[in-house]
């Protein structure tokens, strides 16, 4: 009985050493004796030799890399600090064990390093501006580097981009500069639209005079119609035209003394030569 339990007890431990389970997202590169076995194992269940059979599991799931802050000189000579997330899965997972020996440091040391040689080629109002340009960048040189190993770059995102605050004061101020010249822009615009619409009325008037009358019959109702104390009475220049005149000419006699103009005198007859 005692050498039967002794069987059982190492047939069990057989059994738990030698049957492996594998989740749908995991996959089992086996060693034999040091040598790599041809296949990964799983999804699913499957049998290793114990002692002979070494396995590494290895999660083909996307994996969500931090890259740390960098500090970066831009192409302007602007001091920038910036981290970025970069998003990758292993699609061979055999190359991903026997190529590199930790494949998310060197993920993370390629990301890092192409982050600072990449934002450094560039101007400082192109990383605010050309944003998914440079994420574009930066996913196909780290993926580019990655391939030997079995690591497929998916994304690679530039997350926040920090500037000395002199410089942002600068950029705020040169901002507000651009709005108001816009601003004047616009204002000049409008008055040169209204300058030609003011023009064509003043042609209509010119056409059609009737056109004046009606404009002053409207100006009479708007100034009947305002609650003011002041009232303001607008008269056509042609009905005050004559007393203008009048008063023109009485200030010329003015200021000839009141007396009536003097007669000119003929020219002498020109004498026979």
């Amino acid at each position: 009985m005692i050498i039967v339990a002794v069987l059982l007890l190492l047939l069990v431990l057989f059994l738990v050493s030698a049957i492996k389970v594998a989740r749908e997202y995991e996959r089992g590169i086996v060693f034999r004796l040091g040598r790599l076995f041809p296949e990964p194992k799983g999804p699913g269940l499957f049998i290793l030799i114990p002692i002979v059979d070494r396995m590494v599991r290895v999660d083909l799931r996307t994996v969500t890399l931090n890259i740390p802050p960098q500090e970066v000189i831009t192409k302007d000579n602007v001091p920038a600090r910036v981290n970025a997330v970069a998003y990758f899965r292993i699609v061979e997972p055999k190359a991903a064990i026997v190529q590199i020996e930790n494949f998310m440091v060197a993920t993370s040391q390629i990301a890092q390093t192409t982050l600072r040689s990449v934002l450094g080629q560039h101007l400082l109002d192109e990383l605010l501006s050309e944003r998914d340009k440079i994420n574009a960048i930066l996913q196909t040189i780290i993926d580019e580097a990655t391939t030997p190993w079995g690591i497929k770059v998916a994304r690679v995102e530039v997350k926040d981009l920090e500037i000395p605050s002199g410089m942002q004061q600068a950029m705020a101020r040169q901002a507000e500069a651009e709005r108001e010249r816009r601003a004047k822009i616009i204002n000049a615009e409008g008055e040169f639209q209204a300058s030609e619409r003011l023009k064509d009325a003043a042609l209509v008037i010119e056409n059609h005079p009737i056109a004046l009358q009606l404009r002053y019959l409207q100006t009479l109702l708007e100034i009947g119609g305002a609650s003011s104390s002041t009232i303001i009475f607008p008269a056509p220049i042609d009905l005050i035209r004559p007393f203008l005149q009048r008063s023109d000419h009485t200030s010329s006699n003015d200021a000839d003394g009141g007396l009536p103009p003097k007669p000119t005198q003929p020219p002498a007859p020109a004498q026979p030569s």
